[in-house]
């Protein structure tokens, strides 16, 4: 009786060091977060602590086991070592990963992406978008370093910030951010770059404002080159640009679709039909294949364009006025059989 009872306990005590065994297996490494396929960002605060964090991953729907997750998290002392970040999780993610990743602070970098904008303040909101630092913060930095702005200024520092996507960390400091994209900026701005905007001996800047204004007149990239010398060919003649989404700029009216003679008179530094030369600043984000179209500009004698009036997006170029004018009277005529009149 007395083995019988012995082999009782030994039968238990091996069914519950079993149990255990498989529970704490599956503690550690089992999967416990639900992510369907696509990995997911966990953003912790500053100041959040361990019940913020818990709480997060519940109210997201990502976390499956709560209870596991929070005895080895306090096993683990993660909930005494919070670091804030952005942590990608991913699908079939085990506890003893996640915790590990989160109590070492080992952040995974996110993709900051820009495109498009026309004002520095525009573009301040977008990037702060995915990340910490906020846009008045973005644009506190331009107002307090306005004297070492990495050689820019204000009006022409969205120069610096070259369309395309980036990796940083979530909370990157807003001094780091500007560093990363000098950077980026002196990258791209290479020996074979550098050498085509001394021969056209304009500065990075004023090579980056002209693409923003070939920008403007084309999304046709392949004739982009052939507007870039219209405005060369302008400048060595020392006439006015004249270019008119450079006026759009000056209104601050970008529904603007039909550039009418009141906007011509425009007092603004952006107004090119006034003032000489280019204006202060970029009329939108500079692009890296406008800023080349302009640095391998077609040479040609065009003084003038005009969009084409099938409004395919393309534009017809004339060495004299005269034609030019009769060019322009063809496209009006189309706008206005569109009741296009502002």
């Amino acid at each position: 009786m007395i083995k019988k009872k012995i082999l009782i306990s030994i039968i238990v005590f091996s069914t519950l060091l079993s149990s255990i065994s498989v529970y704490l297996y599956q503690m550690f490494y089992s999967p416990n977060f639900l992510i369907n396929q696509k990995d997911k960002f966990l953003i912790i605060e500053d100041n959040m602590n361990f019940n913020d964090v818990r709480n997060k991953l519940i109210q997201d729907t990502i976390l499956n086991d709560v209870l596991s997750f929070s005895v080895l998290s306090k096993a683990m002392k993660y909930n005494q070592n919070i670091k804030s970040g952005a942590y990608k999780i991913k699908s079939n993610m085990s506890n003893y990963s996640l915790i590990k990743m989160l109590r070492s602070g080992n952040q995974t970098p996110i993709n900051i992406s820009f495109n498009y904008a026309r004002k520095i303040e525009d573009l301040a909101k977008i990037i702060a978008k995915d990340l910490k630092i906020t846009s008045d913060e973005f644009m506190e930095f331009i107002n307090n370093k306005k004297n070492d702005l990495y050689g820019f200024n204000k009006m022409n520092i969205m120069a610096m910030f070259l369309s395309d996507t980036y990796e940083v960390y979530w909370n990157i400091s807003i001094e780091s951010l500007f560093n990363k994209m000098h950077s980026e900026y002196t990258k791209f701005w290479n020996e074979e770059r550098i050498n085509k905007s001394n021969e056209l001996k304009m500065s990075k800047i004023d090579i980056s404002i002209l693409a923003s204004i070939v920008a403007s007149e084309t999304i046709k990239i392949d004739e982009a080159n052939i507007i870039a010398g219209v405005y060369i060919n302008r400048l060595k003649k020392n006439m006015h640009l004249q270019a008119d989404p450079t006026l759009v700029y000056a209104a601050n009216d970008f529904s603007i679709k039909r550039v009418l003679n009141k906007h011509k008179k425009i007092a603004s530094p952006y107004n090119t039909y006034i003032n000489k030369g280019l204006p202060p600043g970029p009329i939108k984000l500079t692009t890296k294949e406008y800023i080349d179209a302009v640095l391998n500009y077609e040479k040609h004698k065009y003084i003038y364009f005009c969009a084409k009036d099938d409004f395919s997006g393309y534009h017809v170029f004339a060495i004299k006025l005269s034609q030019h004018n009769r060019n322009a009277k063809k496209f009006q005529k189309a706008l206005n059989n569109r009741k296009i009149y502002r």
